[in-house]
Formats: structure tokens, C-alpha cells, sequence
């Protein structure tokens, strides 16, 4: 390999000459655009980034990185909290150019670039009254999530994103083109299930399709209560979800309510401890499924009601867009014991700015009833994918948020099941990427050294094949 010099110069011209995208340097009036990410607290300065066109771009980024011992980066929504999509120094793969979609409604599959948002995705299955399980934020990433596990609304109904992934095309370290799935490339398939961007460069996906409500349209909304009776709520509620039917899922988290429409004006700026629903099962049988959500405790407001799927999912998009500062604590929690329903009260009263916040994501019903050596992703006993995020516009305001989401974090840990979920982490290290990947770590490693033996992929949460 020839170290390649960071400086723009006759390298990135030869780059030029292998790709039909765009290449951007330091040069280029649109560099500073092409190297933001999701996270405003991110300021990172890349090599080049190159808006690929095509997968042979990928595979000629792939091999010029390789042979010129220069980092790849891969950016696909940009969204992940860490900001690898960009890296000092690293050519970056930017996907932000390929974004099509092709649904199959008779079969009920959809392929999918790996530019594309789930919002994207949302517009193309929701127009056959379908979905596939994804996130939380429509303006998410759908490779950066599936790749992670990806947990969401749907997550209680039909799993994790990746127990609805049927193949994955990809780039390999050596340039190879290869298309994983249960028949082809099956331990590499297991493996992208959970396993991140350690593999390979994902240029598509193809889902499994599921109808969800009816005709697409799910009951969905918050029910918001004061924060004094976050810890009454939260035992109600731990108490509740495992007995749901798979239909109905809800996440639970602490909050300050939005200063804006549609939250009535008097509950503006209040903390308050959050349970947004998603029933997305037949209508017909939801009101009595819903009772018992409608009726508990004193509600602050009840907003449940019909919404497409995809309005749900796009819900808090406008609250959090792109360059707000961020910073998250994440862990798996196989149960919400009565110790950290105080800590949760405790830092629910704390809030430090109004976008902060602390979320609660089941991973139960069918998600649970997958084996936990079935994909790279492991917490399948039942539980909560939590996060705690420090969010603000104001860079002034980074290590506030910062100190009471670590602070939240360490107080919660002891109770948590060792481990978290990938996509919610920063970048922490070793030590926390073997313990979210748990008694499947072992078989990563193996398949690591198979696929990518050097590390060309390491700028992601790295499962370091050494």
C-alpha cells in the first residue's frame, strides 16, 4: 500500500478518473455541506467525499481506499449519533445520491438504496398499505438502522428491522460485489444482521413487506402525564407491556413538552413523562386493546388517534432537524426496577434543555421470540432498548448536556443488562462494543477476520479482528 497525502492534489484527480459521482475536496464550495452529519456537535474534515453514482463508484472508492491505506468512511442518512458517516482525513462513500425504491406489492417485499431515509421508504410501501419495521425518526438512515438491528413502532409485531431483511448487496474488502441473504452468503447474512458496517459497503436491501392497520393507517399518538407521577406511570407501564398483544407497542421516556403546535399552549415548556402508541392492528378490535392506555392515571393529554403509519413516524422530525448538538448514553434493560424508576423521576426533573430526553424502547413480543444466536444482534430476552440524549441547538450548551445525560447513564447502568444497542452509542470503545454484541461476539470476530482481515472498515462501532 502507498500512503496517500491528505492535501488536495493529483490523488484526488485520480479519484476523479475512476468515478462517475461527484468528488468533493477541501476546494470545493459545497465540502463543508457534503461533511455535515445529523449531529451538529460533529466537525470532522474529510479527505474527499465521494456521492457515489453507481456500485461500481463504491467498488472504485472501496479499492482506491484499500490500495492508497487511506480510512473509508461510509455515509448513508448521516444520522448516527457518533458521526461516523464522516471521519478526519477518510474518503468518504456518500450514498446521499442513490435513493430509489422498488416495491413489490404481490410478493410484499421493497428494495431499497442505501441513500435512502425510512422516510422515503414510508412514501413507497405506505401507497400498498404496507410498511416495513424501522426506526422512530423517518429522517433516519435505512442502512445505518438496519445494519444496527433497528427497533421501532413495528418492533413488537414483526420484529427488529433485520428479522424482516430477506438480502443485503455489498462491496468486500477486496472489491467483490456479493449478494447475502439465507441462501446465499448465509454467515456473512447473520452477521450484517446486527453486526454494523464492519463487513462491507451496503449499496441495497430488500424487506419483507408486512399490512399494518388498516390500509395503512395505525392508532398512534402520546399520552402525556405531569412528571410528578413519572414513577406510578412507569411501574404501570412495566407492568402492562409484557401482557399487550404484539399489536400495540409504546415507548415510554421523560421529556419537556414542545413549546409549539399541536401541544395546547398551557402545557408548553411542562416536564413530563411521555408514552407515545402505536396500535397497528385491525380497528375493528382496537378500542378495547386501547382502554386501558386511554383510561390510567390523570393524563395531561390523550392525543391517540387514526394517522397513516408514516405520519407517526415523521412525527418528531420537525422538532429534531439536522446540526442540532447532540450527545447519547444508551443500554439494554431486561427489566425497570423500582431503583431506577427513581433515578428516571430524578433526572425526568432535571431536564437541562427543552429537546432533551430519555426513551424507553420495548423489544418484546415477536422480536422476543427470536433465538438470540439467530442474528449478530443479541438481546432478544424481552426489555428496553433505552437511550438518553443531551440535545440542544446552542453549541454553548454541549457540555451541559453532555454531564446529565452521563450522569442519568451512570446512575441507570447498574440495573441495565450490560450492553447496548449499537446504533444509539458513541464511539466508546472496545470494552462497550463486545458487551453489545454479548455471547455473539466470539462468532463476529471469526467472520471479521474472513471478510475484512485488515480493518479496512473500522470506522464504525469496530469489531477489531484481532
Amino acid at each position: 500500500m502507498t500512503a496517500i497525502d491528505t492535501e488536495p492534489g493529483t490523488e484526488v484527480e485520480a479519484l476523479r478518473g475512476l468515478v462517475r459521482g461527484r468528488v468533493l475536496d477541501r476546494t470545493d464550495e459545497d465540502y463543508d455541506n457534503a461533511r455535515s452529519v445529523y449531529n451538529g456537535a460533529v466537525d470532522r474534515h474529510p479527505w474527499a467525499v465521494v456521492r457515489v453514482a453507481d456500485v461500481a463508484d463504491v467498488i472504485a472508492c472501496v479499492d482506491f481506499g484499500r490500495d492508497h491505506a487511506i480510512p473509508l468512511a461510509v455515509r448513508g442518512g448521516g444520522h448516527h449519533g457518533a458521526g461516523f458517516g464522516v471521519w478526519d482525513d477518510a474518503l468518504v462513500i456518500d450514498f446521499a445520491e442513490l435513493r430509489s425504491t422498488n416495491v413489490d406489492p404481490l410478493r410484499g417485499t421493497v428494495r431499497v438504496d442505501a441513500g435512502c431515509t425510512w422516510g422515503d421508504v414510508d412514501h413507497a410501501t405506505g401507497a400498498f398499505g404496507m410498511a416495513t419495521p424501522s426506526g422512530f425518526v423517518s429522517t433516519t438512515g435505512v442502512a445505518g438502522l438496519t445494519l444496527g438491528g433497528g427497533t421501532g413502532y413495528l418492533t413488537r409485531h414483526f420484529g427488529l428491522t433485520v428479522d424482516n431483511l430477506l438480502s443485503v448487496d455489498l462491496v468486500l474488502s477486496d472489491g467483490t460485489f456479493v449478494t447475502a441473504s439465507g441462501g446465499s452468503h448465509s454467515d456473512l447474512f447473520w452477521a450484517l444482521r446486527g453486526g454494523g458496517g464492519n463487513f462491507g459497503v451496503a449499496t441495497s436491501f430488500t424487506f419483507r413487506c408486512h399490512p399494518v392497520g388498516d390500509g395503512g393507517t395505525i392508532i398512534g399518538g402520546p399520552v402525556l402525564y405531569d412528571v410528578a407521577d413519572t414513577e406510578e406511570v412507569f411501574r404501570w407501564y412495566r407492568d402492562l407491556v409484557p401482557e399487550l398483544p404484539d399489536e400495540l407497542n409504546g415507548w415510554i421516556g421523560v421529556l419537556e413538552i414542545p413549546s409549539a403546535a399541536p401541544f395546547p399552549e398551557e402545557l408548553w415548556a411542562r416536564k413530563a413523562c411521555a408514552i407515545v402508541w402505536c396500535y397497528s392492528g385491525p380497528h375493528e378490535g382496537a378500542d378495547k386493546v386501547l382502554a386501558p392506555v386511554r383510561e390510567f392515571g390523570s393524563p395531561l393529554l390523550v392525543g391517540l388517534q387514526p394517522m397513516p403509519y408514516a405520519t407517526l413516524q415523521c412525527a418528531f422530525d420537525g422538532l429534531l432537524p439536522t446540526g442540532l448538538q447532540w450527545y447519547w448514553k444508551a443500554d439494554i434493560y431486561e427489566e425497570i426496577t423500582d431503583v431506577a424508576i427513581a433515578v428516571h423521576r430524578k433526572y425526568a426533573e432535571s431536564i437541562p434543555t427543552p429537546l432533551s430526553t430519555m426513551h424507553l424502547y420495548p423489544i418484546s413480543g415477536a422480536a422476543a421470540r427470536v433465538p438470540e444466536d439467530a442474528t449478530a444482534f443479541a438481546f432478544r430476552r424481552g426489555g428496553w432498548n433505552g437511550v438518553i440524549a443531551g440535545i440542544d441547538a446552542d453549541p454553548a450548551n454541549l457540555a451541559t448536556i453532555t454531564d446529565w445525560a452521563r450522569r442519568y447513564w451512570e446512575e441507570l447502568h447498574p440495573s441495565s443488562a450490560g450492553g447496548a444497542y449499537v446504533n444509539m452509542m458513541m464511539d466508546e470503545g472496545q470494552e462497550q462494543v463486545r458487551a453489545a454484541y454479548g455471547a455473539n461476539y466470539p462468532r463476529l470476530v471469526e467472520l471479521k477476520r474472513r471478510y475484512d482481515p485488515h480493518n479496512l472498515f473500522r470506522i464504525n462501532q469496530n469489531i477489531d479482528p484481532r
